[in-house]
């Protein structure tokens, strides 16, 4: 089968996010389908354009103009489809719904190309609360229009148990990992009254990094410690959370036990893990109201064969030895918890890794084209 992956944004090498859109064009590609890439970006004279596989198909110019072209001016994606002789489209929801992509979806249905719309996250209203106004009225209009948008669509990819959403029918699979791409956690020795946790993301509210934070405030307060705990996080973090966070540390004492890295990526990024002892999944996911998700973070520490502590409901690890299940609230993450259950861990890297080979991009890519 001919399959288009569409995006509505550019990629970065250092984005978990884009990391897992090209791992899910291979994980098609090894199920035999021939795939289109089809994304948005900045060419080097700054326009804006949209390429396949990395060939220009429109060129939008610069100005505010040509962002208003960008929203409403899909021919060309319609053209190419037809041209080349496209099956299927699998689009990730850039929560864009408007007259323009219905109409787009619509005319490909009409085509006899089937499409399917992959919601990252459901529900996230909420994940905009936080945001500048901007956004907030962009998503105004995609809650006027995602109903029908949802109707052109052969199916919505969830990765929460939804059985329809806006509607329409869901395709329900687990993110997946690239596991050639992901290196097995190889642990160096540290001082034996230390213990590293690390927390990779681009940070948002429902990270819940911040329980974390002040569950080690509440360690350190009581002077007789058992180890020393240092938490890395790793990952951009922005002001409106980084400048409360950098108080609240300051104010507990406790800026050598927290440390923020940046943005890292490759051999950077796996000398980190390899530092850590233990991983920190999502711990807010219900400050969005999401009580279930099946987190690309969650599997990615799988992979490498680190245990975690997560607060959602995610059914591939509820009865897994290697995880910690903290309370879906604000309380303060246990350090104490974290030190105990991990001094009575005793599950291999090798193992972890392998309880969730079933969660390869392949078989998940897989169940959508199936479905189709």
């Amino acid at each position: 089968m001919k399959v288009l992956f569409l995006i509505f944004h550019g990629l970065n090498p250092a984005s978990g996010i884009s990391k897992k859109i090209l791992a899910q064009v291979r994980g098609l590609q090894q199920c035999g389908h021939e795939v289109h890439f089809c994304n948005y970006d900045f060419d080097t004279r700054r326009h804006r354009i949209c390429s396949v596989n990395d060939k220009i198909i429109t060129d939008f110019g610069k100005g505010s103009f040509s962002a208003l072209r960008r929203r409403c001016s899909y021919g060309d994606i319609y053209r190419y489809c037809v041209d080349n002789d496209i099956n299927a489209v699998y689009c990730r929801s850039f929560h864009n719904a408007n007259p323009w992509t219905i109409h787009l979806f619509s005319k490909l249905r009409k085509a006899g190309i089937k499409s399917v719309l992959e919601i990252p996250t459901y529900p996230y209203d909420r994940e905009y609360e936080q945001f500048p106004l901007k956004e907030k009225t962009e998503l105004l209009v995609d809650k006027v229009f995602r109903r029908r948008l949802a109707r052109q669509m052969s199916g919505l990819v969830t990765f929460s148990d939804q059985e329809r959403i806006f509607g329409q029918r869901t395709i329900r699979i687990s993110n997946g990992i690239d596991f050639d791409e992901i290196p097995l956690h190889s642990p160096k020795q540290h001082k034996s009254d230390e213990i590293h946790l690390i927390g990779v993301a681009e940070v948002h509210l429902w990270h819940g990094f911040d329980r974390l934070i002040a569950g080690l405030a509440d360690y350190y307060s009581k002077g007789s410690i058992e180890k020393k705990v240092f938490f890395h996080i790793v990952g951009g973090v922005i002001d409106e959370y980084l400048l409360p966070w950098r108080a609240f540390i300051k104010e507990k004492k406790i800026e050598p036990y927290v440390i923020f890295h940046g943005t890292q990526f490759g051999e950077k990024l796996t000398d980190l893990f390899n530092l850590s002892d233990f991983a920190v999944g999502s711990l807010g996911r219900h400050r969005s109201g999401i009580e279930k998700i099946k987190t690309l973070k969650n599997r990615e520490y799988a992979a490498r064969g680190i245990p975690f502590v997560y607060s959602e409901t995610d059914d591939d690890f509820e009865d897994m030895p290697y995880i910690i299940k903290a309370p879906a609230d604000e309380s303060p993450i246990s350090v104490s918890s974290i030190l105990n259950f991990y001094s009575r861990l005793s599950i291999s890297s090798k193992d972890i890794r392998e309880s969730i080979l079933h969660c390869s991009w392949r078989n998940q890519m897989n169940i959508v084209m199936n479905a189709l």
